[in-house]
């Protein structure tokens, strides 16, 4: 990552990270496909009211593993072995604790949370037999995320892809087989989902455990050390609340969507699935920029580190715009993979009228804030992020809304609030950098 050309570094270092993240968001939406065309409407409403709420309680440890990531990358990119070694087993120790955690709290609070959402009665219990089966499966996930993320920081992104390839195909089997051969509806999928993130954490564990070096597993050396968990919390735990303030606010906007019944609701999770690949897509680009920064922050490359954006701004341009773009022609035909209804076709077309071909926008949101990770700077994009994005969804959803009710003018505040974001950001980056290089010159005498 500190040494050569740079875009096809990124180009090969996101490819198998994007293609992981599709096979990782492919969990979620082969269960919508399948209660979607072998079920009813109504499971396809309740598989989709729930994604909001699970990515509410999970993303802040999500989050976290972001600053397992690039403190990793930087002990690796040093040749500080055993700092290395010590914060992976930290990170991993994190990563079970609070995927326990979250199967309590997950599991126990979903109902009670469907309810505050104001979710329909034809649909709620099976948005809870969901919700509760698939928090089950929360320590498998955590592990899998914040292995995966150990592995992207020594710059491995072809391993987790195989391992999710794996689980993926598992997925698709057990969903099959306990919707359509043993009618379980939304607990099948459900099971399915959770055996499939076992298998990529198994898989992920034995990859890193028979690894060589300062990034191997042994299950004896798990412990928490409070200094790299207090330096993992530092990039971790701002990205995290980013993350889960934004979710918050996609809650509001599933609330909103609910008042207007489970067929539109269906319209919703088919379009926003879509939406969840072109948001992982461009995220890999940030999840390169971030271990790029990271490591040539480490060493001091500070000319470098500037070409690593420009050329992730490029290349996350390119692929959004493709599939943006994309997403939008052949709307219809892929919204119709989903579902047979013609009425949630209708709605979820609405939608991604005006989210699809301004994808671009959300891709440059994110950059910055990967950047000024790797530079170890997250609290300032965490605020920024939730002022632009959060606050413009909710003067739009509170403010504008009531007064003119459509999904297509509910969906408007997706790119004003990008546009928002991304000024705020470019003004933030501009004196962060500078006190960076200062920094720099400072350490390099």
């Amino acid at each position: 990552m500190c040494n050569g050309s740079i875009m096809d570094k990124l180009i090969s270092f996101s490819l198998p990270l994007m293609l992981s993240s599709i096979l990782q968001l492919m969990f979620n939406a082969v269960d919508i496909i399948v209660v979607g065309r072998f079920d009813s409407s109504q499971a396809l409403a309740a598989v989709g009211s729930t994604t909001a709420l699970i990515n509410i309680f999970t993303n802040l440890f999500i989050g976290i593993s972001l600053g397992a990531n690039v403190l990793a990358a930087r002990y690796f990119a040093a040749g500080r072995d055993k700092e290395m070694s010590e914060a992976v087993h930290t990170a991993i120790t994190l990563a079970l604790i609070s995927g326990v955690i979250m199967a309590f709290v997950g599991a126990g609070a979903s109902r009670l949370a469907l309810d505050l959402m104001d979710t329909p009665a034809d649909v709620i219990d099976q948005s809870v037999t969901y919700m509760r089966i698939y928090f089950m499966g929360m320590p498998f996930f955590m592990l899998y995320n914040y292995g995966a993320a150990v592995l992207r920081a020594v710059g491995d992104t072809k391993r987790p892809l195989l391992f999710l390839a794996t689980a993926g195909m598992a997925n698709v089997a057990l969903d099959l087989l306990l919707v359509i051969v043993i009618p379980l509806g939304v607990a099948g999928v459900a099971i399915g989902t959770v055996s499939s993130q076992f298998v990529s954490c198994i898989l992920v564990l034995w990859c890193l455990h028979r690894s060589e070096g300062s990034y191997q597993l042994r299950f004896s050396k798990l412990t928490i050390k409070w200094i790299y968990l207090r330096r993992i919390f530092q990039v971790g735990i701002p990205a995290g609340i980013q993350s889960t303030v934004i979710n918050f606010s996609n809650a509001m906007l599933q609330s909103s969507v609910n008042s207007f019944g489970s067929t539109a609701m269906a319209g919703y999770t088919a379009a926003n699935n879509v939406l969840g690949f072109l948001y992982v897509s461009v995220n890999a680009v940030t999840q390169a920029c971030m271990s790029f920064t990271s490591q040539n922050y480490s060493v001091g490359k500070q000319k470098r580190m500037d070409r690593v954006l420009l050329d992730c701004m490029i290349l996350s341009a390119g692929v959004s715009a493709v599939l943006g773009v994309g997403a939008y022609i052949f709307g219809s035909q892929v919204l119709g993979i989903y579902t047979s209804d013609a009425e949630v076709i209708k709605c979820g077309m609405e939608i991604l009228s005006i989210t699809t071909v301004p994808y671009f926008l959300c891709g440059i949101m994110d950059l910055i804030p990967g950047a000024l990770r790797g530079m170890g700077h997250s609290a300032v994009p965490m605020v920024l992020s939730v002022i632009g994005t959060v606050g413009t969804r909710i003067v739009w959803i509170y403010g504008f809304f009531p007064h003119h009710r459509s999904l297509f003018f509910l969906f408007i505040s997706y790119p004003g609030s990008w546009i928002a974001t991304i000024l705020m950001q470019a003004v933030c980056f501009y004196f962060v950098r500078k006190k960076c290089i200062r920094q720099l010159k400072t350490v390099n005498g």
